[in-house]
């Protein structure tokens, strides 16, 4: 597709309802031609922003490398401790804490509980929100689908073990999520009945990305799988040297995914093939996001790396205070980061500057979801805390 069709599409979809937009912004890729209008609201549906998981929002225009350094708090909500992932829809955030088993919605201005659905166990996975629906894991087992706007329980699916940090993609009237009893599920979103499963050989933690009608996800076996998101057929499998427990970041026709052996892969989309990896040090539970041809990921050994997404080529690094297991945001030239030194940083995408960063009451393994001028992120403190310029 050239640059002027890639555009113009881009702006009939933004010129559509804001249920719509929710659903289109995942096949967007991140570009800075695609500019909406300044009234349009954006949204943050899912872990990593959309199905590709490339952790990058296209459409944020008022924070920048300029500006971003005047971030104050808006608001900060205590909901026990948070390493689950916010998603931002509609005015509301929806997020799970592990402490007491709950997830909630938040209004997005304010901070305030709109509701709040206990389960049966913490609640690690990220919230998912499609066609008024929140799918979210539990490590009570389940699957639950929720009323978007009042927490009523739709349905839920038993798997055979703890649901923990995998979190839901939902495309085409399917949830796909993968569970600790080693296997990944296809879920029907409206019913919650199986379609299909697929068994790999160990606990799966990462979450499911979704490209081309094939589901890329990791397993613990140290493999990368593609399924056929129809049937759940292994159309192949790649196997790193160590526990994956990165979520697969999928762009361009590559696979781009961490492991615990220090190692981050790039691979074929289409046939699993190795194309480079770098060794960044240590273990790696970050997930990556990718931008205009650079990838971003953190590393227990306490850096933030960016990679050229062509050569592995080592880009830039930054240096926090502690282990990085948070998944780096990307929008509008900033990088926004969490780090267990307990502080969320905004760094140049670019360059790899510091530009600000707030200490929170605790480590950030939430990786932080930022739409229409606020930056949203969990912390092991208890809170939920929103960021915003002031008088904005």
């Amino acid at each position: 597709m050239n640059i002027r069709r890639l555009f113009y599409s881009a702006l009939a979809l933004l010129a559509m309802s804001l249920a719509f937009v929710q659903q289109s912004t995942a096949q967007v890729p991140c570009s800075p031609t695609i500019t909406p209008p300044p009234t349009l609201s954006i949204n943050w549906p899912e872990f990593r922003f959309d199905l590709k998981h490339s952790g990058c929002n296209p459409y944020e225009f008022i924070l920048n490398p300029g500006n971003v350094g005047n971030l104050v708090p808006l608001w900060e909500s205590a909901i026990s401790a948070s390493s689950s992932s916010p998603a931002v829809v509609n005015g509301v955030v929806y997020i799970g804490s592990f402490e007491n088993n709950n997830v909630y919605a938040l209004n997005a201005a304010t901070g305030a509980l709109i509701w709040k659905y206990t389960t049966g166990f913490n609640v690690f996975s990220s919230p998912a929100v499609a066609n008024g629906v929140v799918y979210v894991g539990s490590r009570d087992g389940n699957v639950y689908a929720l009323n978007a706007g009042t927490g009523a329980l739709i349905w839920k699916y038993t798997t055979g073990d703890i649901v923990s940090l995998s979190s839901p993609a939902v495309v085409n009237g399917g949830v796909y999520i993968g569970s600790w009893d080693h296997n990944v599920y296809a879920l029907n979103a409206g019913s919650g009945a199986l379609v299909w499963k697929y068994t790999t050989g160990d606990v799966i933690d990462p979450s499911p990305a979704v490209a081309n009608d094939v589901v890329y996800v990791a397993s613990t076996d140290g493999s990368v799988y593609a399924l056929d998101a129809g049937t759940g057929v292994l159309i192949w499998k790649y196997t790193t040297g160590g526990s994956v427990e990165s979520s697969p970041a999928v762009a361009n026709g590559v696979v781009y995914v961490g492991s615990t052996n220090g190692n981050v892969y790039a691979l074929n989309a289409g046939t699993g093939a190795f194309i480079w990896k770098y060794t960044a040090g240590f273990l790696i539970f970050s997930s990556p996001a990718v931008a205009k041809g650079v990838v971003y990921i953190g590393s227990y050994d306490t850096n933030v790396y960016a990679l050229n997404a062509a050569t592995g080529a080592l880009l830039w690094k930054y240096t926090t205070g502690a282990n990085v297991e948070s998944s780096p945001a990307v929008a509008n030239g900033v990088v926004y980061v969490g780090s267990w030194d307990d502080n969320v940083y905004a760094l140049n995408a670019g360059t790899g500057a510091l530009l600000w960063k707030y200490t929170t009451g605790g480590g950030i393994d939430s990786s932080p979801a930022v739409v229409n001028g606020v930056v949203y992120v969990g912390s092991e403190d208890g809170n939920v805390y929103a960021f915003h310029l002031p008088n904005q």
